[in-house]
């Protein structure tokens, strides 16, 4: 079973505390279609770690695929996080989520080893099996064999981490003991939360993961989920994405959003009080207002510092 995650500092940042966390997701600027403005995606960053927020996430998109709707926040997950790691403090950093499938992962491996050394540790990983169809043929990727490879990837990652001239074989090559992947992380393993269910049963995500990242749901599906993946993993962390869009009438009730909703603070403090109650550890915000530092203020000090 994992452990070494557990001493990962962004994790404990995330997660070991009684009661919910938040994260807020990049781009923070919302510009998900093109290349957003550096300087001000870093100054909401800062913004966010300044009011309370716990994670800052950057989403990992390889291709622009129009039909899908975004591209993430456009810049490799690596290079960026390590450039936010650079003008922050100790928030912890995450990926939601790094395409293992897409991905080799003695890259991967080495890639986020070096973002975890740069950040003194703060670095957690959602790791997912992919969902844009046309990216499967423009790496060379059999679609079909996405839970096969996502499973050798997690592996892979491990034993690289975790041992010196490791010998690992699987569809991506193969090592035979001579060569090693540096540099190693702050500590045994880095924490990876599947996302989704990615090609895998919830008793391997259990098992073989640090916690479970999953999209937004419906708050019966939700309550159903948290019990069953309580009997499954015990106290794993869940966390789930949220779109949140704050009306300028504190007392608006809830009008759905795509993955999330437009609400005043008072519905979303008693949403997000329900979803605790449930046992939801973190949720990673997306803020959907135009003026995103007083929507982040606004969101801290109503719904953050009210739980």
């Amino acid at each position: 079973m994992p452990d070494g995650g557990h001493a990962n500092a962004g994790y404990r940042r995330l997660f070991d505390r009684d009661g919910l966390t938040f994260g807020a997701g990049f781009p923070l600027t919302g510009a998900n279609r093109f290349t957003p403005n550096v300087g001000d995606e870093l100054r909401l960053a800062r913004h966010a770690e300044s009011v309370g927020f716990d994670g800052l996430w950057a989403r990992d998109v390889p291709t622009y695929w129009p039909k899908f709707g975004d591209a993430g926040q456009t810049f490799d997950t690596w290079p960026w996080l390590s450039h936010v790691a650079a003008h922050t403090d100790d928030i912890a950093l995450g990926t939601s989520s790094v395409v293992l499938t897409l991905r080799h992962p003695l890259h991967v491996a080495k890639s986020a080893a070096t973002v975890d050394r740069l950040s003194d540790g703060r670095l957690v990983l959602g790791v997912a099996s992919g969902d844009r169809d046309p990216e499967y043929p423009a790496f060379d990727v059999d679609q079909g064999e996405r839970g096969d490879l996502f499973r050798e990837s997690v592996e892979a990652l491990r034993t690289v981490w975790r041992e010196d001239f490791p010998e690992l074989e699987g569809r991506w090559g193969s090592l035979e003991g001579d060569l090693d992947v540096v540099p190693k992380p702050t500590t045994e393993t880095l924490p990876l939360l599947p996302t989704g269910h990615a090609r895998q049963s919830r008793e391997w995500i259990a098992e073989h993961g640090d916690g479970w990242l999953f999209y937004h749901l419906p708050e019966s599906t939700l309550e159903s989920y948290l019990a069953d993946w309580r009997e499954a993993a015990g106290e794993k962390p869940f966390s789930i994405a949220v779109r949140v869009e704050l009306a300028d009438d504190p007392t608006a009730g809830p009008e759905p959003l795509h993955l999330g909703f437009h609400a005043g603070v008072e519905w979303f403090r008693e949403y997000f009080a329900r979803l605790e109650d449930y046992g939801l550890d973190h949720a990673i915000v997306g803020i959907q207002n135009d003026d995103r530092e007083a929507a982040l203020s606004t969101f801290a000090d109503e719904i953050i510092d009210q739980l």
